[in-house]
């Protein structure tokens, strides 16, 4: 093992030979295979072109990666020479060379030509004309504060706070618009006096942000903030100013959430279409649908300043982008006190569109209309007691564009997850952890033994991933605690849970009464487990799904084996659940609590992404939908494996129809297990044939 970035590690495989790269802090790996056995050795850093974390070196005649992913090839300097995707094949004469592979954990492999690439819809392999040495140098993509900034609790402090989330920023090029070159913003904590660390150094943009010092204006601002590295300042109109002397109204249209958001999502996209005249020159699909209506010479755009930048990208009518932007993954409803300030460097991170909470249903009843089915419906509920939760209070944040919603406040949510700061730092505070991703049932009611056969089945059946899942019945207070007391990736829970605690066969286990916990996620699937799943998360959980009422047993099984099944395809907490609220009428009880962006597994390569399929005159037509993740966020890039499709996009949301025919929408359907919607049932690419669709 090598451990020169304290969570990145390595091993040799002997069947198949090569070398499984490994970040134990986010639980992430990757091998590549090679034709023999290999004796790797760890090598410094320093002489890698491009920042690494680790390093080692091998020889070999060939190595190849299990699924493609993308490659580019760049020379010594680091331009790049070309792309390397699906069913492409690439010559390199003698010279030195840079690939960059688009893997989970960040790589860049340099070797000495000639060499041959050849990529077909399986793996990517590397030939060389004799056994030469391969330097491969890895980065993880694990983000954390850096440090942490003092605030007082009025709006003009934590104006100078949030002006320092831009020291985060590793690049202040359109590059930035690529997720991992933007770091984790500086963690803020309240305190009576102002102090920023000397490390912490914001990059001299010469954008400025002016708002009133109140705290809607204040937290509003904050994301567009960070992604332009500004300084935020006291003024009475809210506007963008720039040191050259450009001036936009931050609140025109719509006011200032309405401003704000439409102006973030410009100034990205265009950065994402502008960053294809740097350094990844590359086809993107945005680009081609955009450029011949703005008349912008992105390679101008590429080389002019920031504030150069703004000025012509906020010049460009918003209605020609509109329906080009990637979907947004977030959007926090955050309520205007001092405490969301803690909070707002974590869903910052994220990019997420910040808006201020308003109204409040005034109702006991997390979803009357589940309610409704409750009463209609037969079977049993998951339910012990005809008691329900003392008096709770409820919110409705109000509906967004995004692709999820989250909650920062008191009272409860509806349809969104419910962010809390302890979330937030058990994450930080995880230990990297060497081995099999750990998968825990507990079934503490042999009526529900379907949804445990549901669930045995999907965790655990992928190939590349080394699962270890086991199975508790029936467990006493003293047993179950010390299930929640040992490691544990992911715990689906399938029972009874009480105000008071998990129903057990000897009593009830409160989970207030746990010291601490190994637990990082989990699913609480049965009645009325919010509270629950809160003391969780207090123990040192990250995240976990819960319900905010009774549950039919019928609907629980759905529900639960749909979210098994899209963790297990790699999708994160609050993603899965979205996808699986729909496939019952109880959807709307079950929410996240704590960090809804963690993931129980890794995707292979490419973004989590749920197909479309619908009838078409010749043969059929695919609509995909990605969704972003922690290691892909907003700024990814994903080439669907669609034949005759050499486009990227960005990732996430809805992208263009594709037409395939019979035959190749079947070998599309064997390339991954995702899921699948047709006739409006959710199901899955691996179990689908295209003659049952005809």
């Amino acid at each position: 093992m090598f451990e020169r970035e304290d969570i990145l590690t390595y091993e040799v495989l002997d069947d198949p030979p090569g070398v499984e790269i490994i970040d134990q802090l986010e639980r992430l790996r990757y091998h590549l295979t090679t034709g023999e056995t290999v004796a790797p050795t760890p090598i410094p850093t320093d002489d890698f072109h491009f920042p690494v974390g680790s390093a080692l070196a091998l020889r070999t005649e060939e190595f190849s990666l299990p699924m493609v992913g993308g490659l580019y090839v760049r020379d010594e300097t680091g331009a790049m020479l070309s792309e390397v995707n699906h069913l492409d094949e690439e010559t390199l004469a003698e010279g030195s060379y840079i690939l960059e592979l688009t893997t989970q954990i960040k790589t860049y492999i340099e070797i000495e030509g000639p060499l041959e690439i050849t990529a077909n819809m399986l793996e990517t392999r590397v030939a060389f004309d004799e056994q030469r040495q391969v330097r491969l140098g890895v980065r993880s993509r694990h983000q954390r504060p850096a440090t942490t900034v003092t605030s007082p609790d009025d709006p003009v402090a934590m104006m100078d706070a949030i002006s320092m989330f831009g020291s985060a920023l590793k690049s202040t090029t359109p590059e930035r618009s690529y997720p991992s070159l933007r770091g984790h913003p500086p963690a803020i904590e309240l305190g009576s006096a102002f102090d920023v660390p000397e490390t912490v150094e914001r990059p001299e943009t010469g954008i400025s942000l002016e708002v009133p010092a109140t705290y809607d204006a204040v937290y509003t601002v904050a994301p567009l903030a960070y992604y332009l590295g500004a300084d935020v300042r006291q003024g009475r109109v809210p506007r963008l100013v720039t040191d050259d002397g450009f001036e936009y109204d931050l609140t025109s249209p719509g006011g200032l959430e309405a401003g704000v958001e439409r102006t973030l999502r410009q100034l990205f996209l265009l950065d994402c279409l502008t960053r294809t005249a740097g350094l990844y020159e590359i086809d993107l699909h945005e680009r081609n649908e955009i450029e011949p209506h703005v008349g912008l010479d992105f390679a101008d755009l590429y080389d002019s300043s920031l504030p150069e930048q703004v000025a012509t990208y906020l010049d460009v009518p918003y209605r020609i982008l509109e329906e080009h932007i990637p979907k947004w993954r977030l959007t926090a409803h955050v309520e205007p006190v001092p405490e969301t300030v803690e909070q707002l460097p974590f869903v910052v991170n994220d990019l997420a569109i910040v808006r201020i909470a308003e109204a409040f249903a005034d109702t006991k009843t997390a979803h009357p209309k589940a309610d409704g089915a409750l009463t209609r419906a037969g079977g049993f509920t998951r339910s012990v007691s005809d008691s329900s939760p003392g008096d709770l209070s409820y919110v409705e944040p109000q509906s967004s564009e995004s692709l999820e919603q989250a909650w920062i406040g008191d009272h409860i949510p509806i349809g969104a997850s419910k962010l809390t700061k302890a979330a937030f730092q058990n994450r930080l505070d995880r230990e990297k952890v060497a081995g099999d991703i750990s998968i825990t049932i507990v079934l503490n009611d042999p009526r529900m033994d379907e949804e445990r056969d549901l669930v045995s089945e999907a965790y655990g059946d992928r190939e590349d991933l080394p699962f270890d899942v086991t199975v508790h019945r029936d467990l006493t207070v003293a047993q179950l605690r010390e299930v929640l007391g040992g490691e544990c990736s992911f715990l689906h829970y399938i029972g009874h849970i009480e105000d008071d605690g998990f129903r057990c066969t000897d009593g009830k286990l409160d989970a207030s009464s746990l010291e601490s916990t190994a637990v990082d996620s989990f699913l609480l699937n049965a009645c009325h487990s919010y509270q629950q799943g809160l003391y969780l998360i207090e123990a040192g959980a990250v995240g976990g799904i819960v319900t905010l009422n009774e549950l039919l047993n019928d609907g629980a099984i759905d529900i639960g084996g749909a979210i098994a099944r899209l963790l297990n395809a790699g999708f994160p907490l609050r993603a899965a659940l979205t996808i699986a609220r729909e496939e019952s009428v109880l959807g709307g009880q079950y929410i996240v609590v704590g960090d809804g962006g963690v993931t129980v597994t890794q995707l292979g390569t490419g973004v989590p992404n749920l197909l479309e399929i619908m009838p078409a005159d010749e043969g059929f037509e695919v609509v995909m939908k990605t969704y972003a993740t922690d290691e892909k966020g907003l700024g990814s890039l994903f080439m669907p494996h669609i034949p005759d499709n050499d486009e990227h996009f960005l990732s996430s949301g809805r992208l263009k129809p594709f037409s395939v025919s019979p035959d190749d929408l079947q070998e599309f359907l064997q390339l991954q297990d995702v899921p699948v919607r047709y006739d409006d049932i959710l199901d899955w690419s691996s179990s689908l044939y295209v003659s049952e669709l005809q």
